[in-house]
């Protein structure tokens, strides 16, 4: 706390009355960006689900990529679970209908949940190389969630 109200240029005396403790700091570190992440699931008019999602996921990988020191700082904390459940239920409340959305219109696999989606997102972005060494790895993890073409032989099995 003495080096953030350092680096803030603020005292601890107001470090201290808007922020009691470490907790409630590194939770306002991070709630912008999760009211931004949870704002950014939308389907604009005229869109098919499946591009949305698509930048809905690496809008996401970004978050992640951004606030997961901060996200490690709270699991630390006693106070944290009940902030890191709650934000966690709200990425996946808004995430949810984007990719049921996709899924009915067969643009993702139906076999996947946003749950798995997510991990393997958080998965890719704890890689910690340059962008250009990740790109190409989110990139593919991307390509393998759409659906495979309904060609005449598997529409008639289904």
């Amino acid at each position: 706390m003495a080096e953030i109200s350092r680096r803030a240029g603020v005292g601890m005396a107001t470090l201290y009355r808007n922020f009691p403790g470490r907790p409630e700091l590194l939770e306002a570190l991070c709630v912008d960006d999760v009211d931004a992440i949870c704002e950014a699931a939308q389907i604009t008019d005229g869109e098919t689900p499946g591009a949305p999602l698509e930048a809905w996921l690496r809008r996401f990988f970004v978050f992640f990529n951004k606030n997961h020191h901060v996200a490690e700082l709270l699991k630390q904390t006693d106070d944290a679970a009940a902030f890191l459940s709650a934000t966690r239920a709200r990425v996946l409340a808004a995430g949810r209908p984007l990719l049921l959305a996709a899924q009915q219109t067969h643009e993702i696999r139906e076999d996947l949940t946003l749950e798995q989606i997510l991990q393997m997102i958080i998965a890719i972005a704890t890689i910690h190389r340059d962008p250009g060494f990740v790109e190409p790895i989110l990139q593919t993890a991307l390509d393998g969630l759409r659906a495979k073409p309904r060609t005449p032989d598997t529409a008639t099995r289904l």
